[in-house]
């Protein structure tokens, strides 16, 4: 659904939850204005509808432990097939299926090199695999889970 199709009120609710979740509706209605019972049936329609797709705490990985971690590109024969098995591996963190080079890109977090040399190895193994290229992530600048989306029309 295109952009101008949301509303206002809807804009600066998915806005005001992309930058933290962690609130009651009331505190939340207060922020913006509408009674609770409105702010829960818009936020209950945004899922419903798909947009708003879960709640979760935004996660420094490094800070955790995970120290390891590295983008891989897969070249794969028969990419579904490749990548229904990449997303069971318990390390990586996103599967991107993209265009370009490679078919896929896997986004994998472990504690340390050992760990990480084991998930390549694997995601190798997997039948239909061609080949990878893997880059270690030095540090995490700008973190995916941050991005809030310029719905209010600001660039």
């Amino acid at each position: 659904m295109p952009m101008d199709e949301y509303d206002e009120l809807d804009k600066r609710i998915i806005e005001l939850l992309c930058k933290s979740s962690q609130g009651s509706y009331r505190h939340f209605a207060k922020e913006l204005g509408v009674h609770p019972t409105t702010l829960i049936q818009r936020i209950k329609n945004l899922e419903s509808r798909g947009v708003i797709t879960g709640y979760r705490a935004s996660i420094d990985y490094m800070a955790l432990g995970f120290d390891y971690m590295g983008v891989v590109n897969i070249y794969a024969d028969d990419a579904i097939a490749v990548q229904e098995k990449v997303i069971e591996i318990p390390q990586v963190i996103s599967l991107f299926d993209v265009t370009g080079d490679s078919d896929c890109i896997a986004w994998v977090a472990c504690e340390d090199r050992e760990e990480f040399s084991r998930v390549v190895k694997a995601i190798n193994a997997i039948p239909h695999v061609r080949k990878t290229n893997t880059s270690i992530i030095l540090g995490v600048k700008k973190d995916p889970f941050s991005f809030i989306p310029p719905i209010m029309g600001e660039q």
